[in-house]
């Protein structure tokens, strides 16, 4: 297993498709369903032996939860507030527009 790129809290954005998010959990390597696997065609696939990140993600029309392995993730700079609404459950922005855990969250 190899160590997580991203951490929670950390904006990324999508290395293919057009969305941008928050990283609000990570899984060490694929814990995902089989059916949600075999769904993503075989040639993009990414292998399951690698880091997968739960965020809250949004597009120019929507917000929703993405599950995406690491080797489709960039680090993103902060900028323009997420909108998702959920993000405000867990996370508070700073002033730099960077997002950390809120205080009663921490382990």
């Amino acid at each position: 297993m190899r160590e997580a790129k991203f951490q929670i809290g950390q904006l990324v954005r999508h290395r293919i498709y057009p969305f941008r998010g928050i990283v609000f959990d990570v899984d060490p390597e694929f814990d995902n369903t089989d059916e949600w696997y075999e769904a993503i065609p075989e040639n993009v696939r990414p292998t399951k032996d690698q880091p997968f990140y739960h965020l809250f993600a949004e597009n120019e029309e929507t917000e929703y939860v993405a599950y995406v392995s690491e080797q489709n993730l960039l680090a993103d700079q902060p900028g323009e507030p997420l909108r998702h609404p959920q993000i405000d459950e867990m996370f508070v922005r700073r002033e730099d527009g960077k997002y950390e855990i809120k205080e009663a969250l921490h382990h």
